[in-house]
């Protein structure tokens, strides 16, 4: 990569793109990002929803202290103090086939003594079956989660299996344990001080968003909604202009660009690019009521007709479905009443649903199996002056706030390296 000290072209208002926007930034770089819709966020957003008459996020995100990037992204910006949850590690499930009710909760030092208390872990696990986890840490590339643990074990039911699903966006049977491997070895392996869970108090635009755009604009970057590149100009191994529909945007001989949209786009720009090309959708069902928080704010449920995890916010319960292409060709109003069933069993609310917004995100993240991570393309290009952020990148870690968040940072750290 050849040296680049002109202005830096970020293509895409996502995270990622926010991300490397922002470690250029403050390192002096003039930063113009362009985002093809009318508000920044891509996937991690929030928007007034007319229906229900109140703003909503897109989707639920739940961060642990262990991740390190997205809390210095949050510093960064000034808005750590957004982040609302219990305060220590606390992850409570309820499940609906046996009536049962749990909380797993880690103790805060690095060594796992709450193991030795029955009250603390998952029922029905003995010492022994959390050597499991250790396991992971020696999976085989193409070894999926399903497949590194005993499915009729109540750690994997009860704990694993959720999580799994949670994490990789993609049911265990088919996922790549040594994805699930890399987040745990930064979380639930280092001790509860490595996941204790929080989420925006407010919405995902206020604690994620917003501040980074209004951050940009107050060190001079030009941010610009509504404007789609449509092309990438090539002369000989460096891009010479973004396309655009107004015109060519021509670069100088220093200037750079990220490459933070969605993996398909990116392909469509750059069709020689290796990515992965298959998809899991997300389900997010938000109603319009109010219910008791309880201690987490929010809880995992097993044994449902569909509804995986319950957030309650205030005038807002949504509820998460992952891995969810087997469910999201119904139709809302029949998705809406199967997760209601669910949240009634769970939140004591009144038989009577709610206004209710089912919101589908068809291709939320890559699929996290072996055969889609092979495709996930580092950051460097053999472009000169053109870089590739994104969670579908080689993170190392899946399609999450923290990895894409780390790609933005690499991004911006080869071209402050170059």
């Amino acid at each position: 990569m050849s040296y680049v000290s002109g202005p830096v072209h970020v293509v895409g208002g996502g995270l990622a793109g926010l991300s490397a926007a922002l470690a250029l930034a403050e390192a002096g770089r003039q930063i113009n990002l362009y985002e093809a819709g009318p508000s920044a966020g891509g996937r991690c957003r929030s928007y007034f929803d007319r229906g229900l008459g109140c703003r909503i996020d897109n989707g639920n995100h739940l961060l642990l202290s262990g991740n390190r990037a997205a809390y210095a992204y949050l510093d960064r910006i000034g808005t750590r103090h957004s982040m609302g949850g219990p305060g220590y590690a606390l992850f409570p499930f309820h499940d609906l086939e046996s009536g049962e009710r749990w909380t797993v909760r880690p103790g805060a030092g690095r060594y796992p003594w709450w193991l030795l208390d029955r009250g603390r872990r998952v029922p029905g696990t003995r010492l022994r079956d959390y050597l499991g986890l250790l396991a992971l840490r020696r999976a085989a590339a193409e070894a999926t989660v399903a497949s590194l643990f005993a499915a009729g074990s109540a750690l994997y039911r009860r704990l694993i299996e959720p999580l799994a699903i949670a994490v990789l966006n993609t049911l265990p049977a088919e996922a790549s344990g040594r994805l699930l491997a890399a987040v745990l070895a930064e979380t639930l392996l280092l001790g509860g001080s490595a996941c204790i869970p929080a989420f925006p108090r407010m919405g995902l635009s206020e604690s994620f968003i917003d501040p980074a755009i209004a951050w940009l604009r107050a060190r001079g970057g030009e941010v610009q909604f509504g404007r789609r590149i449509a092309a990438l100009v090539m002369e000989g191994e460096r891009v010479a202009a973004l396309g655009t529909a107004d015109g060519p945007v021509r670069l100088g001989p220093d200037e750079a660009v990220v490459l933070a949209v969605p993996a398909w786009v990116a392909v469509d720009l750059l069709p020689e690019l290796d990515a992965p090309d298959t998809h899991e959708s997300i389900l997010n069902v938000h109603f319009r009521i109010d219910a008791e928080r309880g201690q987490a704010g929010f809880i995992g449920l097993l044994g449902g007709g569909m509804a995986e995890w319950i957030f309650v916010k205030p005038g807002v319960l949504s509820v998460t479905i992952s891995a969810a292409n087997r469910f999201v060709d119904r139709p809302a109003e029949a998705i809406a009443e199967t997760v209601w069933r669910d949240v009634r069993a769970t939140c004591d609310l009144p038989e009577r649903m709610p206004p209710v917004r089912v919101v589908k995100e068809r291709r939320a993240t890559f699929a996290a199996t072996a055969a889609q991570h092979r495709r996930r393309p580092p950051a460097r290009t053999r472009l000169a002056n053109l870089v590739l952020a994104g969670d579908w990148t080689a993170t190392g870690l899946p399609a999450t706030i923290e990895g894409a968040i780390r790609s933005g940072q690499t991004a911006a750290s080869l071209l402050l390296a170059a």
